[in-house]
């Protein structure tokens, strides 16, 4: 079982930066494929970005790229997403997934942080 807490969500004006951290229990972090994940008011949950488990590998959603960089810190058991020149169309609640080997068939997510950017 892992349990998955995210953090750092808030408010900025559009063009400011934040960062969100996800902070996983357990002792098997390294073996699972984190992502991030956010859902907007009406809409479906889209993918972000994602990690490997040593962080050689990334991948980020087209919206997104440039802006967000997603991270992994293996030794703390977090993974991270530095947002950059944020938009008002990135304001949904960010959700974090973790995905044991990126099988599918043991996955967990947080409870989500909002992030609301304003024109």
């Amino acid at each position: 079982q892992v349990q998955l807490v995210e953090s750092g969500g808030g408010l900025v004006q559009a063009g400011g930066s934040l960062r969100l951290s996800c902070a996983a229990s357990g002792r098997t972090f390294s073996t699972y494929v984190m992502g991030w994940f956010r859902q907007a008011p009406g809409k479906e949950r889209e993918f972000v970005a994602l990690i490997r488990g040593t962080g050689a590998s990334t991948y980020s959603a087209n919206s997104v790229k440039g802006r967000f960089t997603i991270s992994r810190d293996n030794a703390k058991n977090t993974v991270s997403l530095q947002m950059n020149s944020l938009k008002p169309e990135d304001t949904a609640v960010y959700y974090c997934k973790a995905d044991r080997y990126g099988l599918g068939s043991e996955v967990y997510w947080g409870q989500g942080t909002q992030v609301t950017v304003s024109s």
